[in-house]
């Protein structure tokens, strides 16, 4: 099982190559570190230089046990026409733990910020991106806004009957004092 994220490539800022600015020709490929696909791919930025920006929307599924999330600026070399030939700038390992779970909504958007390390671990600018969580058909209520399924009782116990309890959890104490 997988989920599906949408991630969108805003911009980057501060590329360099050997010391020296990319002049351009830079795209992103973002995939998981526990999938098996070869991920997703935006379109080519020709004009942004060391501050590109691609505002491009890729889908990547993320398998349930993945931990992170690879986002890799690349620059095209010259002598290739295809994404095939091309150079690392720096990459980012994004925690799937930074938009999933905790105490936010698994479908909210998430504005990311990321260092950029390049093949020598030193820093190569930063990657600004966003991150949704689609929610799959089953988990989704169509009647309310909510993200979360509404839970409208608890099971009977044990006596094989399908009715439930519903109302509101009392404590047993209040319930002794007031007698």
């Amino acid at each position: 099982m997988s989920r599906t994220v949408e991630v969108t490539v805003l911009s980057a800022e501060n590329l360099q190559m050997n010391k020296k600015p990319v002049r351009g020709n830079t795209f992103v490929t973002v995939h998981s570190d526990a999938g098996s696909d070869a991920g997703a791919v935006t379109k080519v930025d020709s004009e942004g230089g060391s501050y590109p920006s691609w505002n491009d929307k890729v889908v990547v599924n993320v398998p349930l046990h993945a931990r992170f999330i690879t986002v890799e600026v690349k620059s095209k070399t010259t002598s290739s026409s295809s994404l095939t030939g091309s150079n690392s700038v720096g990459v980012a390992r994004i925690p799937v733990s930074d938009f999933i779970g905790g105490y936010v909504p698994e479908n909210q958007l998430h504005f990311l910020s990321y260092r950029l390390w390049d093949g020598n671990v030193k820093r190569n600018g930063v990657i600004n991106i966003s991150v949704r969580v689609k929610l799959s058909e089953r988990s989704s209520c169509s009647s309310n806004s909510l993200p979360f399924a509404a839970v409208t009782g608890v099971p009977v116990a044990g006596n094989g009957s399908t009715g439930v309890v519903t109302g509101i959890p009392a404590l047993w104490l209040n319930y002794q004092r007031n007698l």
